[in-house]
């Protein structure tokens, strides 16, 4: 994947959360009568820059662009003309200057209760929660999970697909307690399963917590049939052919494509005398598996690609879909729930109880909006909703140089009467920047972290 698959779906993404942060700032703004001088997407000298409106606001589009700002009339960044004083955003009552500050974030959050409500309206192709086990040691095993159990509901909670289970066991687990999953097993029975997740520590961004509970998605039995064949890999120089079906590896039977798999990993660089039909005759081939190295490790590819098996993507995935009403009442718990699981991981980090590891950067983000990006529109639209929502959910925190720390303040005024210090204010300002370079040179720590770990 060359760079630019990561970088256009990152930039797109912070482009479109940037400038609807910056519009709730200037909508409002506007709505109180507070005159805009500039609108800026990014920071720094601006690249392209032009003047519109009655104010003639400034709209610029500047070099660093992790950010941006609106720049309002404001009597202690420059003097102001007597005549427009009374557009001046100091001069606003606290009240207008609150919901002129608010709206940014609250924008965010709107933006992702419409992609969520659109999404779930229209519907989505998902994995459904149907449950296999990793191994016979584990808390999923210890509940009586069986292989093939379809999730219906946790806690009372309905489960329609494999994200929407990893979420709530997620939730669940951050509050490390037992859960009920109601389940239909393979025979089409009914049954409950109790399952302990006071055991899973969230212990850094790097475990999966529905691999450290002993669990993976349900696959059907699929064939060791060849769909496709690299060319130039070991298989096509062996004279392997689309259709061919593994019936050995040096005379051990294959029963799966897993199997398959599995064995040839196992094998690289190692010949192995392959046991196929083609045409429904019986034929031997030997095979040398190249070696590849993945994370330090070598492991044996043969460069072929299953065939799909008839009836195989019905049996895995379903179409997740909501009315409008009930999509709009999804949407709106999906982006409280989230914002909640936000603001929780972020105080387990502050007092230790989970790692700084989960903080994620720029590069982080990047690689993800290229991954949901190619996995298609719906997987990218939830990755925007999701960031949005994080984004939001940063900005309201009381740090000074934020939003947050802002309406702090401003609460504050409310309170006592009248306005904090000018010199108060400086010193919040210079303490808010150190917390957030702090976090900036933790995340990007992190994200360098990841890429030298694989």
């Amino acid at each position: 994947m060359n760079l630019l698959e990561y970088l256009i779906p990152f930039v797109l993404a912070l482009g479109l959360l940037i400038l609807v942060h910056e519009l709730g700032h200037y909508l409002v703004a506007r709505w109180c009568g507070v005159k805009v001088l500039r609108f800026s997407i990014g920071f720094g000298r601006p690249l392209l820059s032009w003047t519109a409106g009655a104010d003639r606001t400034e709209w610029a589009l500047a070099a660093f662009p992790l950010g941006g700002y609106v720049k309002m009339l404001d009597e202690r960044e420059g003097e102001v003309p007597a005549a427009e004083l009374h557009r001046a955003f100091n001069r606003q009552v606290v009240g207008r200057r609150f919901a002129i500050v608010a709206a940014g974030p609250i924008a965010n959050f709107l933006l992702a209760i419409v992609l969520y409500w659109g999404l779930f309206v229209t519907g989505t192709e998902e994995l459904k929660p149907q449950l296999a086990l990793t191994g016979a040691q584990s808390i999923a095993a210890d509940a009586g999970i069986r292989e093939g159990d379809l999730v219906v509901a946790v806690d009372d909670e309905p489960v329609r697909s494999w994200p929407e289970l990893r979420w709530v066991l997620l939730r669940h687990a951050l509050d490390a307690r037992e859960v009920t999953l109601r389940v239909r097993t393979a025979e089409g029975v009914d049954a409950f399963r109790a399952l302990n997740l006071s055991g899973i520590a969230i212990e850094d961004g790097e475990n999966d917590l529905i691999t450290n509970i002993g669990l993976r998605p349900w696959r059907p039995i699929i064939e060791p049939v060849i769909g496709k064949i690299v060319e130039g890999g070991a298989g096509a120089r062996a004279g392997l052919m689309a259709g061919d079906r593994f019936v050995s590896l040096d005379d051990k039977p294959l029963d799966s494509w897993v199997d398959l798999v599995e064995r040839v990993r196992n094998n690289p660089g190692r010949p192995l005398l392959a046991g196929i039909l083609r045409d429904q005759r019986p034929m031997e081939i030997k095979l040398t598996p190249d070696a590849a190295d993945e994370k330090g490790v070598q492991v044996g590819r043969i460069g072929v690609a299953v065939a799909e098996p008839k009836g195989g993507r019905e049996a895995m995935f379903a179409v997740v879909r909501y009315g409008p009403v009930d999509g709009l009442v999804k949407a709106l718990t999906q982006t409280w729930e989230t914002s909640v699981l936000s603001l929780k991981m972020i105080g387990r980090m502050i007092t230790g109880e989970i790692s700084w590891k989960n903080l994620s950067g720029p590069v982080t983000i990047a690689d993800y909006a290229g991954q949901s990006a190619r996995l298609g529109l719906d997987h990218y639209l939830k990755f925007v909703a999701l960031i949005s929502i994080s984004l939001g959910v940063l900005n309201l925190l009381p740090i000074p140089v934020l939003d947050g720390g802002h309406l702090l303040y401003y609460v504050i005024e409310i309170i006592k009467g009248g306005p904090i210090p000018e010199r108060i204010m400086e010193i919040g300002q210079q303490i808010g920047l150190v917390a957030l370079a702090m976090l900036m040179a933790f995340a990007f720590y992190n994200d360098i972290n990841r890429l030298i770990s694989g």
